[in-house]
């Protein structure tokens, strides 16, 4: 296999949740341009339509439905419309997160609770429905957050928790499956990149983060979504267990 070759997911199936917006919509569209058929699960529903046109533009498939991440029962429907439709899963990304910031002594137990549902028990559902149906070796990409692994110096109490805990299940699912099942499990932490979570955050702290990011500026998606194609592909044949920051450096300082 030539090393241009080790980067192309011809015949593979991608699963995709979070797909209606953001860096989900990245993935799927840079997924399906490295040759990937697609599979894309949101909350949102009517938006899935217009990533799929990304994906058919990049001249591939892809079938979707709404999923909420935090029922186990729709993930293992997602799964299983994967299943239905091309008979394998290959690739999942869960990507499907939301974010909160409320000072630690407002935060209520169901504002905490929320977002670990989603950020944390909806990748683990996902893994688990994953894990069940692949049946020759595959990967999967926990969308973490550099959140998690320093503070960005906001009340975000929540987020940096779910996303923290995320990079530890990623290490644990690496073990049990990557030997046993052949199956890579890794995460990727993006710094801050343009999205509707990045929208929500005041000028100043978008410019703050800026300051002390070493390459200036934001992320574009789809510097992110290269990372992730090459995470899943076989260029990264060896590398599992493991979590590698997106984020101009700004963990680095």
């Amino acid at each position: 296999m030539g090393i241009l070759d080790r980067f192309k997911l011809d015949g593979k199936v991608a699963v995709v949740t979070g797909a209606s917006s953001g860096l989900g919509v990245a993935f799927a569209q840079a997924l399906a341009e490295a040759g990937a058929d697609l599979v894309l699960g949101a909350r949102r529903e009517e938006r899935l339509a217009d990533t799929g046109a990304l994906v058919t533009a990049a001249g591939r498939t892809w079938v979707g439905q709404r999923t909420d991440v935090t029922k186990p029962e729709d993930c293992a429907a997602l799964i299983a419309l994967a299943m239905e439709k091309y008979g394998r899963v290959d690739i999942l990304v869960n990507n499907a997160g939301v974010g909160t910031a409320v000072p630690a002594t407002h935060e209520t137990p169901e504002q905490f609770k929320s977002v670990i549902e989603t950020n944390l028990m909806g990748c683990y559902w996902m893994a688990q429905e994953f894990a069940r149906n692949n049946k020759g070796g595959g990967s999967i990409v926990n969308i973490s957050s550099v959140l998690g692994m320093r503070t960005g110096g906001l009340p975000q109490a929540a987020y940096s928790s779910s996303k923290a805990a995320l990079i530890g299940l990623t290490r644990d699912l690496a073990a049990q499956w990557t030997g046993r099942k052949g199956i890579r499990v890794n995460a990727l932490a993006p710094g801050f990149f343009p999205s509707e979570m990045s929208d929500e955050l005041p000028k100043e702290v978008i410019e703050a983060v800026k300051r002390v990011t070493p390459a200036g500026r934001l992320g574009d998606p789809m510097e992110l979504a290269a990372t992730l194609v090459w995470l899943v592909s076989d260029a990264a044949s060896y590398v599992t267990g493991t979590t590698i920051p997106v984020d101009g450096g700004f963990v680095s300082p």
